[in-house]
């Protein structure tokens, strides 16, 4: 059966290169705060792998120069942006609230307020 998604395509390898990643990193790629390996996946403050340069833009999901350790809520924000757009973005968010402060959402929510 065929996947979309280049990652699983060989998952003994991206598995390799994750545990390889979770061994020798210790802080997140985009905001340098320490990531809590002990958090249960799914989790906002998680520990995840991001590629320095996406998939979708051509990035090796494989690469051990590519991949790094980040926070799952960090990740989210990526996205598929440049590594320079995420962390200036993570930054302003980070001025409004502290890093232990993560929401259960992947972004925070900004309504005017007016229903």
């Amino acid at each position: 059966m065929a996947t979309n998604n280049p990652r699983r395509a060989n998952g003994s390898r991206r598995r390799q290169l994750t545990q390889r990643i979770l061994a020798s990193e210790t802080t997140c790629w985009l905001c340098g705060q320490p990531v809590d390996k002990t958090l249960p996946a799914g989790q906002p403050g998680s520990p995840e792998i991001d590629e320095d340069i996406p998939v979708s833009r051509g990035g090796d999901p494989y690469s051990r120069g590519n991949c790094h350790l980040v926070h799952r809520w960090c990740n989210r924000i990526k996205s598929n942006h440049s590594t320079e757009w995420a962390r200036r973005r993570i930054l302003l968010l980070l001025e409004h609230q502290q890093p232990k402060d993560f929401r259960p959402t992947s972004l925070p929510l900004n309504t005017s307020g007016e229903w």
